[in-house]
């Protein structure tokens, strides 16, 4: 494989209500911390295939922010561009369970360290060796972290890497206006977008799925990976168009999910597989990612992916 797949963005733990239905105004039973943040389960997810990848982040010098970069470590990611702030606390994200499967998040990002990630001499360092970019729409909570995003996708381009742009929304970011302006301006960069659901929507004029593909391929993205959930998923581009169905798994924590599909799918491309065949290993790696809890706890290497694969019923 040539170049690096690089990220930026959040390291934060993940701490999860046990039972569903639990709320935080009371006491409650909770499970972790687990390592966690969307861009750090993506470089973790690729590393384990096999990929050279790095992520340039920011965590406190405490012990949530010594179990990511340990984690990260013993996966292969490169964390040379993840700098220990010995002022501030490593981000953490509270995650509850919905009845109906949905989650609520309780983030502490802006006034964490993840809060202060900055492009300096090592994260320009692994930008120099960037041959795809991936881009996690959590990560774009603050102004200046778009500002940083910014310069990170320039050099990144300026040295020929692919871009690929996961949104990833939450709710509760949505009412961030910093989060609007950076999708907006993300896209322009855009060559592989990975929407999930209705997130297809979300920057076009566009009433319906069918339509928002046409409006983003009309921008100048390559590819749109419409990630359905159960539904499987949907291949977009001007020469090709597929779907393929999701795995039928017993489904633990979503968490982590999606950045494990991303993953694989980019890990894929740049081994030479064709869409198709990319695509069946993100599914897959999508949900046995699904099938533990805690976003990391369910990333798998190609032998596993390829025995589920041989194995596993589709939805």
């Amino acid at each position: 494989m040539a170049g690096m797949i690089v990220t930026m963005g959040e390291i934060l733990v993940d701490i999860l209500a046990e039972d569903r239905g639990q709320g935080f105004r009371e006491p409650g039973r909770l499970l972790g911390p687990f390592p966690g943040g969307a861009p750090a389960t993506f470089t973790a997810q690729a590393a384990r295939l096999g990929a050279d990848a790095g992520i340039i982040s920011c965590v406190g010098d405490d012990d949530f922010g010594w179990l990511c970069v340990d984690r990260l470590k013993l996966d292969g990611v490169d964390v040379s561009a993840v700098r220990v702030d010995p002022d501030q606390v490593t981000a953490s994200a509270f995650v509850r369970y919905r009845d109906d499967g949905d989650r609520d998040f309780l983030f502490n990002l802006k006034r964490s360290a993840a809060g202060r990630i900055s492009i300096d001499a090592a994260a320009r360092g692994m930008l120099a060796q960037c041959a795809h970019f991936h881009i996690m729409g959590t990560s774009l909570f603050s102004f200046h972290i778009i500002d940083e995003m910014k310069k990170a996708i320039e050099l990144a381009k300026a040295n020929g890497a692919v871009i690929s742009f996961d949104p990833n929304i939450r709710k509760e970011m949505l009412t961030i206006p910093e989060m609007r302006a950076g999708l907006e301006f993300m896209l322009g960069y855009t060559d592989i977008f990975m929407p999930s659901g209705p997130e297809i929507l979300l920057p076009t004029e566009a009433r319906s799925e069918r339509a928002a593909i046409e409006e983003l391929l009309g921008m100048g993205i390559r590819m749109v990976v419409h990630k359905r959930n159960r539904k499987g998923v949907s291949f977009r581009s001007r020469t090709e168009s597929f779907d393929l169905p999701a795995f039928a798994i017993e489904e633990a924590d979503p968490t982590g999910a999606g950045d494990c599909f991303d993953a694989a799918f980019v890990t894929c491309l740049l081994n030479g597989m064709n869409t198709e065949r990319s695509l069946t290993y993100a599914n897959a790696a999508g949900a046995l990612a699904a099938s533990k809890k805690g976003g990391m706890e369910g990333i798998e290497d190609f032998v596993t992916l390829d025995r589920f694969i041989a194995t596993a019923a589709t939805i």
